[in-house]
């Protein structure tokens, strides 16, 4: 009898010591989870320092969650400290080597440090991911750098499977709209930068986008469309580059 409470009071202890192992664990998840919130929510403000804090609070909670060590790249990619970002990019990859966010988001630091090729493979590893719930920003991405590399068919079909993946996309739009008119496609170009304008309203155009509508409308004949975009880029943007341009008749 004294035998088998020893061993009960043993197999208590173990499930009561498991049980608090996990709340623990839970606990530091969570932790980590929400400062690495915070730290994106600095980002976007473009308070680096408190975001890096954030980031070195989180991983101090979870050493282990890949997610702080993407948000860290990001962050020190917008520093240009690019040692650092690279550094963190690949941690987060290292622990996770699905994590789809950090595949396109290092991607991306390499297409913008002229690393193209290099880049285009971490996008297309991040779609692979059939759980990965935004595909259409990493063939977006692909598409800007691969035409960065004068690929504009490749680029094309990227653009394309990021429209396929969410259709109407405004930026994927855009960005089809500026690949058809430096390929000289300039009644594809006016199809999406339609769709684009449409979705967006025509109101919201910037002048760089005006100015582009400007450019296509011309090439296409379409003296009505081009009046309003150089009437709209004229009345509320008169200083811009755009309508300086537009002034000496370029």
């Amino acid at each position: 009898m004294r035998l088998f409470m020893l061993v009960l009071m043993a197999v208590l202890i173990a499930g009561c010591s498991g049980e608090s192992i996990k709340q623990t664990r839970d606990r530091e998840k969570k932790s980590a989870q929400l400062h690495t919130e915070l730290a994106g929510m600095y980002y976007q403000r473009n308070q680096m320092a408190i975001a890096l804090s954030e980031v070195d609070v989180a991983l101090k909670a979870n050493p282990s969650y890949a997610p702080a060590y993407n948000m860290g790249g990001l962050i020190h990619m917008a520093l240009h400290e690019d040692r650092q970002a690279e550094e963190s990019f690949l941690q987060s990859l290292r622990i996770d080597s699905m994590y789809s966010e950090a595949h396109n988001n290092y991607g991306w630091f390499l297409c913008q440090r002229g690393r193209v090729q290099e880049s285009l493979v971490q996008f297309t590893t991040a779609v692979k991911n059939p759980l990965y719930a935004t595909p259409e920003l990493a063939y977006l991405n692909a598409g800007i750098c691969a035409q960065k590399e004068g690929k504009n068919l490749e680029a094309q079909d990227y653009m394309l499977n990021a429209l396929h993946a969410r259709p109407g996309m405004p930026q994927a739009l855009l960005e089809m709209a500026r690949l058809k008119f430096a390929m000289g496609d300039f009644q594809g170009a006016q199809k999406y930068f339609a769709r684009f304008a449409d979705g967006i309203g025509a109101e919201n155009l910037t002048a760089e986008q005006l100015w582009l509508g400007i450019r296509i409308a011309r090439k296409v004949g379409d003296r009505n469309t081009e009046a309003s975009y150089t009437l709209n880029l004229r009345g509320r943007y008169p200083d811009s580059p755009e309508a300086q341009l537009l002034s000496h008749g370029e």
